[in-house]
């Protein structure tokens, strides 16, 4: 039975109230909208209820038991924001939904899906009716040929964002875009600059695909930074609390950052449960990474379309290494590694070589963090211009700049850049970007160099390195691999001279 079923009608809905979920509904409430609630289990709906009068947000929010009450509440054409988990459980709520909603009526999906699902479940709920040799493998069923809209809407910042204000990647029809445009706008965070977090992204799954990229971008910018954590550890031996001093100095540097913050608080906190609260936390806490799958989607996603990111695939694979704790330890039993007390007990002895080592990691992960960046636009470019999304990069990077994980300042230079040439092919051919890479080039072979000769991992950092130097190089010992393809398989090769002009043609190699 609704809660105050005779009173207006409400500006949109939300169905799925777990964290995300109950929090956005919050912070659509609190910039005056009306919305209704509901979810599978009603208690949860009761919590966000309540949450709403402890709270005193401003607008108004009612929770219904039964979804046909929830669908009753809102204005026509609705508006229903669904945030459940990604596959069965997103079908399923929409499913349910069809059979209650009208023509025009909008379905917007806030959860972290695969783009292609998003496409095809919009197809789905259209009413469009698939010829003979077409399948619908999206498992929705529209029996009634309801003509319903779909959207797919990135939405990033965690719980603290999704309450006071996310960073929204919204992508599907623009007019249905335009019709939420007001509440999103109203309740997506405001960078330091005063930009507002959301732009309309672009046609079909643009939204999904480019929250996607930005959750694989945000895999190697925490990778990167593990990295300098761990050399700055084992190498520099930092302390805790020196680390934290470290940290915070870098945020007011050009690596200022949402991850750059948090990484200095993590530092400060001491543990909260155990025997000793005079020990730090982050000493305490296993060393394994856990994921839920838009790494792994960008990496698969980077592969199948060509585009090199060595950086997103390297911490990818290093949250695969960490889960092999057992096997991990038993190797450590049987690999010792180099000795480098020598070596660490040098650079912990002199402070000005401390400080050197310390300014050179802080470069290195600057550098790096180009090349992440790098790769994940380009990404984005590539699949954007293919299908014809017509992304604009620069708003992109800006709405990056506030409520999502990958904050940081860097991104305003990354939208000067995409505004001043909106075609710009790799972020390296900017004058700026160009310029800082090469000014820490020396710093980065350095603390690679370092940390290969100790036996530190640096994977993200020495991938990011690795790019660069591939990148940057006009000849490649790729001829070589070539001419072992079309030897072994006769996969044929091109010349560098115009003898055979542009033609693909085959040697037999064994015939010397």
């Amino acid at each position: 039975m609704a809660q105050d079923a005779n009173s207006a009608k409400s500006d949109i809905g939300l169905y799925g109230l777990a964290v995300m979920g109950q929090n956005f509904a919050l912070n659509i409430a609190d910039h005056g909208f009306s919305i209704s609630v509901c979810n599978r289990s009603y208690e949860k709906t009761e919590t966000t209820v309540q949450r709403a009068k402890d709270e005193k947000v401003k607008g108004n929010l009612r929770g219904f038991k039964e979804l046909k009450d929830f669908v009753d509440s809102l204005q026509k054409p609705r508006s229903i924001i669904i945030l459940v988990k990604a596959g069965k459980p997103v079908t399923a709520v929409i499913n349910s939904l069809i059979p209650l909603l009208e023509n025009d009526d909008l379905i917007i999906d806030g959860g972290n899906e695969w783009y292609v699902n998003t496409e095809m479940r919009a197809r789905a709920v259209s009413g469009i009716e698939y010829k003979d040799d077409e399948m619908n493998t999206s498992g929705i069923v529209n029996k009634n040929g309801t003509k319903i809209n779909y959207m797919g809407m990135g939405i990033s910042g965690g719980e603290e964002g999704a309450r006071f204000g996310p960073s929204l990647m919204p992508g599907g029809p623009p007019d249905c875009y335009a019709r939420v445009e007001k509440i999103l706008q109203a309740c997506a965070a405001r960078a330091k600059d005063g930009t507002v977090c959301v732009t309309y992204i672009g046609q079909g799954g643009a939204g999904n695909y480019v929250k996607m990229v930005h959750n694989g971008i945000e895999y190697g910018d925490m990778q990167l930074i593990a990295e300098a954590y761990d050399l700055l550890k084992l190498a520099g031996g930092l302390t805790n609390e020196e680390l934290a001093k470290v940290f915070e100095d870098w945020n007011k540097s050009e690596l200022d950052s949402f991850l750059i913050e948090i990484t200095a608080q993590i530092f400060k906190k001491k543990d909260d449960r155990g025997n000793d609260n005079n020990l730090h936390l982050v000493d305490k806490v296993l060393d394994q990474t856990g994921q839920k799958g838009t790494g792994k989607w960008t990496v698969k996603e980077a592969a199948e379309q060509g585009i090199a990111a060595p950086t997103i695939s390297a911490a990818l694979n290093t949250r695969y290494l960490s889960s092999l704790k057992s096997e991990r330890i038993e190797a450590s039993k049987l690999f010792s590694g180099p000795n480098n007390n020598n070596a660490n007990d040098d650079l912990r002895n002199n402070k000005d070589e401390l400080n050197r080592f310390i300014n050179d990691v802080k470069a290195a992960l600057y550098a790096s963090k180009i090349m992440s960046y790098t790769q994940g636009m380009n990404l984005i470019r590539k699949v954007g211009d293919d299908n014809n999304w017509n992304l604009n990069l620069g708003k992109i990077a800006s709405i990056w700049k506030g409520g999502c994980i990958i904050r940081a300042q860097f991104l305003d230079r990354i939208t000067a850049a995409y505004d001043k040439n909106p075609k710009l092919v790799s972020l390296l051919f900017d004058d700026n970007f160009g310029k800082e890479v090469k000014d820490r080039e020396a710093s980065w072979r350095r603390v690679v160099g370092r940390a290969v000769t100790q036996g530190i991992a640096v994977p993200a950092m020495s991938g990011s390195l690795a790019y660069y130097d591939t990148y940057r190089r006009e000849r490649l010992p790729a001829n070589l691999t070539q001419s072992q393809r079309d030897f072994f398989g006769a996969h044929t090769y091109q010349r560098t001279d115009d003898v055979c002009g542009k033609d693909f043609v085959h040697s037999e190699w064994s015939k010397l």
